[in-house]
């Protein structure tokens, strides 16, 4: 078994795209029928308009900070200052974290926590 895609359901597809285009830096495939695509790797990462998913789940859904997308970058700090450059108001870090990252949380336009992540030697090992 493997994962196959992750789509967040957003409220402003342009906006969104823009985000994870321009802010994250992730690469844009395509956008079709309220669905938009970008080369994460070895997933597909997704956007799709919360209007038509809610056609598609038969019932509301709603946005949030229930969970967070990790984007692995090699300096962090660097990210950052991209962040703050491009305006984006940081929630947490940059701040080295005992499981072996160094983080920074920005929230995307629907409140989605995005987490960019350094590896960095691990202080707390895992039981």
């Amino acid at each position: 078994m493997e994962i196959g895609y992750v789509i967040l359901y957003v409220g402003d597809l342009q906006a969104s795209v823009g985000f994870y285009r321009d802010v994250v830096g992730l690469a844009y495939k395509f956008t079709d029928a309220g669905y938009a695509e970008f080369d994460a790797g070895g997933v597909r990462f997704a956007l799709y308009e919360r209007r038509r998913a809610e056609w598609l789940t038969e019932g509301a859904v709603t946005p949030g900070a229930g969970g967070e997308v990790v984007v692995a970058v090699d300096d962090v700090d660097a990210y950052a200052e991209r962040l703050r450059a491009a305006g984006v108001p940081l929630l947490s870090g940059p701040a080295d974290r005992p499981w072996g990252h160094r983080t920074v949380h920005v929230a995307d336009p629907d409140g989605f926590v995005v987490e960019f992540a350094e590896e960095i030697p691990r202080v707390r090992q895992r039981r």
